[in-house]
């Protein structure tokens, strides 16, 4: 691993632009509010928390050379990752995210992270021919991978010797990507971080709480699953233990990065050795503070 370096973070790495309101908002409104531009993607959302948590995560990602990228680059150095290994495009812009959210929740969403899709395998190099790791010689710590890769690049890296002594934590973009996660159920090779909704989508059929849906998922051949369900409950199951939690009461000022900050925490609770009951409560207590507004992220 490059030296200094806790953890891979791998996926998505781009501009987040987020319109914020205090209204409560429905198809067609207009209303005052605050739009903000910050570093984000899955992957970037993740090594943010995880840097708050104490680790320095290396970037595996595409990002254009146009000043947006040249910018988000520069962002990402000053916020402590290191981007030694991202995969800089000469013809490709950098992606964005672009996101409503309103007192009732996330409005609407879109994300154009068309640039890293057409990247593909190319962020993966260090990977593979080094010097992160190499097939015959595989890289063996953490990696958090998020599913904004391709159905094709997902697939391979289920089943790819290059990644088979990793400890490999993946999670889906959106709902809407959940499904290029099944790899993962069918190779039993990675920790899955999933929302009720995704695992609902993973498993073709609708659950009522966290904990029959971790169930569910390592039916399916998860390795591991944690399952959240927003105020209601969270679920960490695997072949060893299946605990559930209730998260804290807090008043929801945001959405977007929550879940990826619950799979960092996780990750860096783990990491410093907190059980399996201890790492799902610093977890929820983390997305808690986050949807919060109480932290800058």
């Amino acid at each position: 691993m490059t030296r200094n370096s806790d953890i891979l973070c791998i996926g998505s790495v781009l501009w987040d632009v987020i319109g914020r309101s205090a209204s409560h908002m429905r198809q067609g409104s207009d209303v005052p509010g605050r739009i903000t531009r910050l570093p984000g993607g899955v992957a970037m959302n993740i090594a943010m928390t995880l840097v708050r948590f104490g680790m320095t995560p290396t970037l595996l990602t595409a990002i254009g050379s146009d000043p947006e990228g040249d910018e988000l680059v520069h962002a990402c150095k000053r916020l402590g990752m290191d981007t030694t290994h991202v995969y800089r495009s000469q013809d490709l812009p950098t992606d964005r995210y672009m996101a409503v959210e309103g007192a009732n929740g996330l409005i609407a969403a879109i994300a154009d992270a068309h640039s890293l899709e057409a990247a593909g395998a190319k962020i993966l190099r260090p990977l593979i021919h080094g010097p992160l790791g190499y097939e015959n010689t595989p890289f063996e710590g953490q990696i958090a991978l998020d599913g904004n890769l391709t159905l094709d690049l997902l697939e391979e890296i289920a089943v790819s010797p290059a990644f088979a002594r990793a400890d490999l934590r993946v999670a889906p973009a959106s709902p809407g990507k959940a499904e290029r996660l099944l790899p993962f159920l069918k190779h039993g090779r990675a920790t899955l971080y999933v929302n009720l909704e995704e695992a609902g989508l993973l498993c073709q059929r609708e659950f009522a709480d966290s904990e029959s849906a971790a169930r569910a998922l390592l039916e399916r051949g998860a390795l591991r699953a944690l399952v959240t369900d927003g105020g209601n409950s969270a679920t960490v199951a695997s072949a060893q233990a299946v605990i559930t939690q209730k998260p804290p009461s807090v008043l929801v000022t945001r959405v977007t990065g929550a879940g990826d900050t619950f799979m960092a925490a996780h990750i860096a609770a783990e990491a410093n050795g907190a059980s399996i009951d201890e790492a799902l409560t610093r977890a929820l207590h983390a997305a808690a503070t986050y949807v919060s507004g109480e932290t800058p992220l």
